[in-house]
């Protein structure tokens, strides 16, 4: 199974990806707004893969079955604030 990815001009670390090349008539209108114009990053041939680098192999296969398309957003920015505050805990004497 060929795995199409196309990358989003608008949001950074954002990619789509679909089961047919140029093919995003399952995408919601909505999202493909957002999304802007697809441009192609690669074809992921998924028979070949037992892991994918960001995203859960299962995971898009269910989505891509479901809803002929999946979304990967970017991982949350790390709480910088909050690992500090975890590290400067003191332990009460």
């Amino acid at each position: 199974m060929l795995v199409y990815v196309y990358k989003s001009p608008k949001k950074a670390d954002t990619f789509l990806y679909v089961l047919k090349k140029n093919d995003f008539s399952d995408v919601p209108q909505a999202l493909r707004t957002t999304f802007g114009t697809p441009a192609f990053v690669m074809v992921i041939p998924l028979n070949k893969r037992p892991k994918l680098a960001q995203v859960d192999k299962q995971t898009l296969l269910d989505e891509l079955n479901q809803k002929g398309f999946y979304l990967q957003l970017p991982p949350p920015p790390e709480d910088l604030l909050k690992a500090h505050k975890a590290s400067q805990t003191t332990k009460p004497e």
